[in-house]
């Protein structure tokens, strides 16, 4: 494709040089660069790409976008300032791949939990009523039955349309998507168009990155701010802040709930560890998933099917049928009489609703044990929440190591348990090898206790100074259950 029709709709401030140059593929990661490829030099977090643009030219580069032009100028190669790379980047890989987001119903999920499992509920659930569908979340992109692995809650701008591109072609109808507040800010999503936004709830998180909560709420309301006249927004009105999204959009409004009226209405009847019972607009229906923050999701994604044009009764039909999500909520029996959980809660919100649920469905005879870390290199206001959480809702509690990243675990642990009162102090061990504390878990356990281990769900590796080690939490729960509970 050429350069020129790359451009489209970029905000371009200034150019050096012929914009009709052949171009194979565009990058910002200057060691993808080859003949032929476009290279974007973008600033990010601890890299500028701007450092690397001798680099590429040296590589084969025949055009360079950057924010600022280099002292010294190649001849034969063409530079393109633009005010923001970033947001040239999405709009960029949009034009190169055709506008693939515009060919096929795209779906953007966002909120601070709750992403993953309605996007993979309205997966499923559209796949029952007989589409192709695609699905990019947390733990796999999905181009209808063809799975590929991911690195990140929402990929780069790149990869993201590389891989509509690839649905549209393989005749996908609609893609749900994960978007997360970081993927906003650095506008990997920009030149997407949506057909549908969708909020599930905000809660402390990620103030490593944003700074502040406001500046949290703003990342993911831009989402919704960015919809054309012809999509809709749909907002959980049961989270205060549910409104705020709505505000401004010009897309069609739509709310959901279970505490407040709301246009998709649904009521939790029973909650038990078999699944849920639910209310949807004045039918009941049966549900697979576990606790009341999953009648939420589904809830939600009924309101998308719905929306999308679906009818209402399919629709029950086919989440009735839907299975459970790797990693969230996952219940793993060995034999022991001893249930075990493995979830991906890594936020006190998403931490407080797995134990309460388990708390709505014990019978009060057995211990809750619950096994949590906080990951490094992010958010630390929320460690000792965390803790805090988890002895309030548990009879004993270890707190471990999860993916520390580079940062000791010892120092994790020791911010997981500031402010500890004296109390919980007595419920609390400390072990800071994560696979040494399922095992005591484990061994501590005895029949019909229930073992919640949070943090890590679905991942099946830990990251420590920079290395990915194998690691599942659902194997290695499974395992020791096998081997020491009594």
């Amino acid at each position: 494709m050429l350069l020129k029709d790359i451009l489209y709709k970029v905000s371009v401030t200034s150019r050096v040089g012929d914009v009709n140059v052949d171009l194979v593929s565009l990058t910002f990661d200057s060691r993808k660069v080859a003949p032929g490829v476009l290279f974007v030099a973008i600033k990010g977090e601890k890299a500028d790409g701007h450092v690397f643009i001798d680099q590429a030219i040296e590589k084969g580069a025949p055009a360079i976008i950057c924010e600022n032009l280099p002292d010294k100028l190649d001849d034969g190669v063409t530079y393109i300032s633009v005010a923001e790379s970033s947001a040239a980047l999405g709009m960029m890989a949009s034009n190169f791949y055709g506008t693939p987001s515009k060919k096929l119903a795209l779906t953007g999920i966002t909120g601070t939990n709750g992403k993953t499992t309605t996007a993979t509920i309205l997966y499923q659930l559209f796949k029952k009523l007989g589409y192709n569908v695609g699905l990019v979340s947390t733990i796999r992109i999905m181009v209808n039955d063809e799975e590929h692995p991911v690195t990140h809650t929402t990929p780069d701008a790149v990869t993201i349309n590389r891989f509509l591109a690839e649905m549209v072609e393989k005749g996908v109808t609609h893609c749900f998507m994960e978007v997360s507040s970081h993927s906003i800010v650095q506008r990997r999503t920009v030149g997407l168009y949506f057909k549908a936004a969708v909020f599930t709830n905000i809660s402390h998180d990620h103030l490593d990155y944003h700074k502040t909560f406001e500046n949290y709420i703003n990342a993911k309301k831009e989402l919704f701010d960015g919809l054309s006249a012809s999509s809709f927004a749909i907002s959980n009105v049961d989270d205060r802040r549910g409104p705020i999204m709505l505000q401004n959009t010009r897309a069609e409004k739509v709310t959901y709930g279970i505490k407040t009226i709301a246009d998709f209405k649904g009521r939790v009847i029973s909650n038990t560890l078999e699944g849920l019972e639910l209310d949807i607009q004045g039918t009941e229906v049966w549900s697979r998933l576990v606790g009341g923050f999953n009648g939420y999701n589904i809830l939600c994604a009924y309101a998308v099917a719905c929306k999308l044009g679906e009818n209402p009764e399919e629709a029950l039909r086919s989440v009735s049928e839907i299975e459970g999500i790797s990693g969230r909520f996952e219940k793993i029996f060995a034999g022991s009489g001893v249930i075990g959980i493995v979830d991906y809660a890594h936020t006190p919100d998403a931490l407080e609703n797995v134990l309460s649920t388990i708390g709505a469905i014990r019978t009060g005879n057995e211990q809750v044990i619950t096994v949590v870390g906080c990951g490094g290199d992010r958010d630390k206001e929320k460690r000792p929440v965390m803790t805090e959480i988890a002895c309030q809702l548990s009879n004993k509690v270890i707190v471990t190591s999860d993916n520390p990243r580079s940062e000791d675990p010892e120092v994790i642990i020791n911010d997981m348990l500031k402010g500890l009162d004296p109390v919980n102090e007595r419920k609390v061990l400390r072990i800071p090898d994560r696979k040494e504390a399922i095992k005591t878990a484990c061994m501590m356990s005895a029949n019909s206790d229930i073992i919640l281990v949070a943090g890590k769900g679905h991942e099946t590796y830990q990251e420590i100074m920079g290395v990915k080690y194998d690691f599942d939490d659902r194997k290695i729960l499974g395992d020791m259950l096998r081997l020491y509970s009594n």
